[in-house]
C-alpha cells in the first residue's frame, strides 16, 4: 500500500516549486523579491511579486507524465489563450513580459501569466457561470490550431489509475473498483476513437473546448469575468465542458446557447461524457498519496457515481 506524503513533504515540494519559479522568472528579467503562493493543489500558483506575473507550476502528476508531455499541454494552453486574447475574449492571458513558452527548471515545467486584480471574494455562482460557457464555445469554434480528440479524458491516466488502485481498499472498495474497470471497457473505445464516437453519436459536431470544467474556472476580476486554466484544452463535444453542472446549470447553458444559435446539448453525449468524467474522478484517487486531500474530497463524487446508470447507459 502506497504511503501518503506528510505535510512536511508537501511543504518541501511547494518550496521547491516556488524556488524554481523565482529562479526561472529572474532568469527572464523579472524583478522578484516577494514571491507569494496564491493557490496550490495539483499545481503551485505563485505571484512573482512585485512583477505583475503569476507562475503556474504543476506538481501533482501521473507517473507517465514527463516534462515533454507536460510542456506539450502547456504549449497548447498558451497558444489558445493568446489567440483568444487577440480576439478580445476575456481570458487570463499569458504574461507579455516573458516569452510565451513553457519554462523548465529543477524538474518542473511552468508557465507565466498576467496578474489579474480580482474582485472582492464572494460565493461563486456556478449556474450563472454556465450561461457564460456558450460565449467561450462560440469563440473557440474558429480556433485554427491542432488539438487531439478528447485528450482531456486522459485515457492513459484512467487506465493506470485503475491499475494503481488495486489493493488500496482505504481509497476505494474492491466492488467499486470492479465496476470502474468494467465501465472503462465500455467507454474507452469511444474515448480513444473519434471515428467510433462519431459513429455512435451521428450528427454531433466536435470543436475546441476548454476541457477542464470552465464553470469552476471563471474568475471574477475587477474589470469583469475571465476564463482561466486551459491546461486541458481539447477537441471534443461541447457537452464535455458541462459535466457535473446539474439540471439548473444545464438549463442555463441551453438558454444561452440558444440565444447564440448554438446547438442544444445532446442527452446521449452528456451521459457518455459524464460517465467518463466520473471514471477520471475515480482514477484521481490514485493521486491521493501525492495529494492526500483527494481521499476526502472525492468521497461525495463516489456516492454520486454509484447512483448513476452503468457506463452512462452504454453498457
Amino acid at each position: 500500500m502506497q504511503s501518503f506524503l506528510t505535510p512536511e513533504q508537501i511543504a518541501h515540494r511547494t518550496r521547491r516549486a516556488v524556488d524554481a519559479a523565482v529562479h526561472a522568472g529572474r532568469a527572464r528579467g523579472l524583478d522578484v523579491t516577494d514571491a507569494r503562493v496564491l493557490y496550490e493543489a495539483f499545481s503551485v500558483v505563485v505571484h512573482l511579486a512585485p512583477s505583475p506575473v503569476v507562475a503556474r507550476v504543476p506538481t501533482v502528476l501521473p507517473a507517465y507524465a514527463d516534462l515533454d508531455s507536460v510542456a506539450g499541454r502547456q504549449r497548447a494552453e498558451l497558444d489558445v489563450t493568446a489567440w483568444l486574447t487577440e480576439r478580445g475574449v476575456p481570458v487570463i492571458p499569458p504574461s507579455p513580459l516573458v516569452p510565451r513558452e513553457p519554462v523548465r527548471h529543477d524538474g518542473f515545467s511552468m508557465t507565466f501569466w498576467q496578474l489579474i486584480e480580482l474582485a472582492p471574494a464572494g460565493e461563486p455562482d456556478y449556474v450563472a457561470n454556465c450561461a457564460l460557457v456558450p460565449e467561450l464555445h462560440a469563440a473557440l469554434r474558429d480556433y485554427p490550431g491542432e488539438l487531439s480528440f478528447l485528450s482531456a479524458a486522459e485515457p492513459q491516466f484512467v487506465e493506470d489509475g485503475l491499475v494503481a488502485l488495486d489493493g488500496q481498499p482505504d481509497l476505494i472498495a474492491p466492488t467499486d473498483l470492479d465496476r470502474a474497470r468494467r465501465e472503462w471497457q465500455v467507454l474507452a473505445p469511444l474515448v480513444r476513437s473519434r471515428e467510433l464516437f462519431e459513429k455512435t453519436f451521428p450528427g454531433v459536431d466536435l470543436q475546441p473546448v476548454h476541457g477542464d470544467s470552465p464553470v469552476v474556472n471563471i474568475v471574477a476580476g475587477v474589470d469583469g469575468y475571465r476564463y482561466a486554466d486551459f491546461e486541458m484544452v481539447t477537441l471534443g463535444p461541447v457537452e464535455w465542458d458541462v459535466v457535473g453542472v446539474g439540471p439548473d446549470g444545464e438549463a442555463a447553458y441551453r438558454s444561452a446557447a440558444q440565444r447564440r444559435n448554438l446547438r442544444d446539448l445532446d442527452e446521449g453525449v452528456l451521459r457518455f461524457v459524464t460517465a467518463v468524467g466520473m471514471l477520471r474522478g475515480v482514477a484521481c484517487l490514485a493521486l491521493a498519496p501525492q495529494l492526500p486531500m483527494l481521499a476526502d474530497a472525492l468521497g461525495g463524487m463516489l456516492d454520486q457515481w454509484r447512483s448513476m446508470p452503468f457506463a452512462g447507459g452504454l453498457g
